[in-house]
């Protein structure tokens, strides 16, 4: 079976459309549509039903989909594995979110080094759309991003990060044997609303619409720094993620209070590339995934 066939097949999927994955994978729509043709002849069955301009699946097709996406992946990982065994790069260029480079990129960053003693580091700090944009332009080798959903690039889960009621040293809430509250019981409070824009946070908005009365936020910010600053001043109380606030944790400076309506959720990053591409350096991030309840420090090693 031709893997290019294969290949045309995905992206197709993928992008929904013959044109948009010929402009992809820099072929002619002629070049797709022979490839798709031959992949139909080879496994005796139509993949693809066109309705005009539009395409869809055949249920031999769907059926079909999850062993293509995993034979691409596995010639695409080892075809690098192949080309780049025994060569090491010299540089590494590595894009991150905000609280990535702010909170864990110091100490990814060592090791990689310390692993790689000649490599040269060049660290990009953008939105996880820009990030992505830049790996598929080859702007970028690897990216610590939110999330994505793409065939041409292969995600590994790095880190699950919990947000928390974080309150001030002295606080009323801190003061509880349990350190446990509910979320009505923050309805009165002076509130920071840290706000990144991710569909895991958003999950705290729904959890204030099922607030008898909206929380009381005085204060929306868009950096962890200033929202972290408002707390210890005493300004508020806010939900942050558990990375954020280690120092001022292991300092008593910041409390969590655990709100039972909020357990569970968190911030997920993950680390991708390029399918294929850069696997040492890879496995090298992926031995520092952070432990839910360790501390940072333990990635200084």
């Amino acid at each position: 079976m031709n893997i290019e066939n294969i290949e045309a097949f995905v992206y197709i999927n993928h992008y929904g459309s013959f044109n948009k994955a010929a402009d992809v994978l820099y072929i002619s729509q002629p070049t797709v549509t022979a490839r798709i043709q031959s992949l139909e002849r080879e496994l005796d069955c139509r993949v693809f039903e066109r309705l005009g301009k539009q395409i869809q699946l055949t249920d031999k097709g769907r059926q079909f989909l999850p062993y293509a996406q995993q034979i691409l992946q596995v010639y695409q990982s080892g075809k690098h594995h192949i080309q780049s065994k025994g060569q090491v790069p010299n540089e590494l260029r590595i894009g991150s979110t905000v609280s990535v480079s702010n909170y864990l990129m110091p100490q990814l960053l060592l090791h990689l080094k310390r692993t790689y003693p000649n490599l040269n580091i060049k660290l990009t700090t953008a939105s996880t759309e820009a990030l992505i944009d830049k790996l598929k332009a080859k702007d970028i080798d690897l990216a610590f991003i939110r999330k994505v959903v793409n065939p041409a690039i292969q995600a590994y889960p790095f880190c699950e990060d919990p947000i928390s009621l974080y309150v001030y040293e002295g606080h009323p809430l801190a003061q509880t044997e349990t350190r446990r509250a509910s979320i009505q019981s923050i309805r009165e409070e002076t509130l920071v609303f840290f706000e990144c824009g991710s569909l895991d946070w958003m999950r705290l908005h729904r959890v204030f619409g099922s607030m008898e009365q909206p929380p009381n936020i005085v204060y929306q910010v868009d950096n962890l720094e200033t929202a972290k600053k408002l707390v210890i001043r005493k300004a508020g109380i806010c939900f942050l993620p558990a990375l954020s606030v280690q120092e001022e944790v292991d300092a008593g400076t910041l409390i969590r209070v655990d709100i039972a309506e909020t357990e569970g959720i968190s911030l997920r990053t993950s680390l991708i590339s390029l399918n294929g591409e850069h696997a040492g350096f890879i496995e090298t991030l992926l031995e520092l995934v952070p432990v839910p309840g360790k501390p940072l420090n333990r990635l200084i090693v």
